[in-house]
C-alpha cells in the first residue's frame, strides 16, 4: 500500500532506517554528505525544526511549505524535466535515492539502502511538538550512543542553543518552549523516553 503523500501546510515527523536495519552512515563524511543533500532537496520545500542522524536510522521534524511559499527557482529534482507539481514526498524520495547512489558508488555496494517507504506522522499539537523535539534530540542518549545530549554531533540540539547562522527554525523551536532557558531545562529533564516513543512511533 502506498503511503499518503505529504501535504502542504502540515508538520510531520519523518523517520526511516536502513533496509533490514543496516547502517546508513559508515563514517563522518557520510553524515555531512546526507546533510548537504538534505539542504539541496528539502530546504526549498520544507522548514526544519529538529533532526537527528543515527548510525542506522534518522528522525526529522519538518513543516511542509504551502505551494506559494516554495521558491521553484531553488528546487532541485532528479529528472531533467521540471515537475508540473512540486511534491514534498518526491523531494524526500530524491534525497534518499541520491544518498543511496552516492553510498553505493563510494563503497561498491548495490541495492536499496533505506527501507522502501519512509515513515511520516502528522504533528498536530504543541505538546506533541515539544515531546517530539525532545525525543529527537535525546535519541543518541536513548540508544546509549552518549551519556549527555550535547556530546552527540549529529542532531540539531547544538544548533538551537548556539548563535551560529543556520537554516534551522531556531527561534520558532525556542518559542514552543517559551525561551531558551526552558528549552534547556526541558531537555535536561528525564521523562520516560519509552512512553514518548510509544506515542510518537505508534
Amino acid at each position: 500500500m502506498n503511503p499518503i503523500p505529504l501535504e502542504n501546510g502540515k508538520y510531520y515527523h519523518i523517520y526511516n532506517r536502513g533496509n533490514n536495519g543496516i547502517d546508513l552512515f559508515y563514517e563522518i563524511e557520510n553524515y555531512k554528505h546526507f546533510l548537504r543533500l538534505y539542504e539541496k532537496y528539502i530546504d526549498p520545500v520544507a522548514e526544519t525544526y529538529a533532526w537527528c542522524l543515527m548510525k542506522n536510522h534518522f528522525h526529522i521534524l519538518v513543516y511542509i511549505k504551502e505551494t506559494e511559499e516554495i521558491d521553484s527557482t531553488k528546487l532541485e529534482y532528479s529528472s531533467t524535466d521540471k515537475p508540473k507539481i512540486v511534491s514534498a514526498s518526491k523531494q524526500f524520495s530524491n534525497l534518499f535515492n541520491a544518498y543511496t547512489l552516492a553510498m553505493n558508488k563510494r563503497y561498491k555496494r548495490t541495492g536499496s539502502l533505506f527501507e522502501k517507504n519512509f515513515r511520516r506522522k502528522v504533528v498536530n499539537s504543541d505538546t506533541y511538538f515539544q515531546k517530539l523535539v525532545f525525543y529527537i534530540h535525546n535519541n543518541p542518549v536513548h540508544h546509549k550512543f552518549t551519556e549527555h545530549i550535547i556530546e552527540y554531533p549529529w542532531t540539531s540540539y547544538g544548533t538551537v542553543i548556539s548563535n551560529k547562522k543556520t537554516k534551522l527554525q531556531r527561534e520558532k523551536v525556542i518559542e514552543y518552549f517559551h525561551d531558551l532557558k526552558n528549552f534547556k531545562n526541558y531537555h535536561s529533564s528525564n521523562p520516560n523516553l519509552d512512553e514518548i516513543e510509544a506515542l510518537i512511533m505508534e
